[in-house]
C-alpha cells in the first residue's frame, strides 16, 4: 500500500475493494458480532479472557477471510483506526442491504 489515506472517506473505497469476496464480508460480520458479544460479556462479568477473546475473535475471523478468500493483507496494521471504523461501516452497509451479504 503506497497511498497514504488521510481521511476515512478516502480510505473506505479502498477498504471495500479489499472485501469483494462475499465469504470474507460474512466472516468479518460474524467475527464482529461474536467478538462484541464476547467483549461485552467480559465487561459484564469482569473476565479479562473474554475481553481478549473478543478481540481475537473479531480480528481472527476477518483476517482468515483476507488470507483464505481475498488473498490479500489486512490493512489493520497500517490503518488500525480506519480499518476498525471500516468494519463497523461495512457491517452497517451489509445489515441495511447496501452491500450484498
Amino acid at each position: 500500500m503506497s497511498i497514504r489515506y488521510r481521511t476515512f472517506a478516502e480510505f473506505y473505497p479502498f477498504y471495500l475493494s479489499q472485501h469483494r469476496h462475499a465469504v470474507c464480508r460474512r466472516l468479518h460480520l460474524f467475527g464482529l458480532l461474536l467478538g462484541c458479544t464476547s467483549f461485552a460479556a467480559g465487561l459484564v462479568v469482569g473476565r479479562a479472557p473474554l475481553l481478549l477473546g473478543g478481540l481475537l475473535l473479531g480480528y481472527g475471523f476477518g483476517w482468515f477471510g483476507h488470507f483464505v478468500f481475498e488473498r490479500n493483507r489486512p490493512a489493520t496494521l497500517q490503518y488500525p483506526l480506519f480499518s476498525f471504523l471500516g468494519d463497523w461501516v461495512m457491517a452497517k452497509d451489509i445489515l441495511t442491504g447496501k452491500l450484498p451479504f
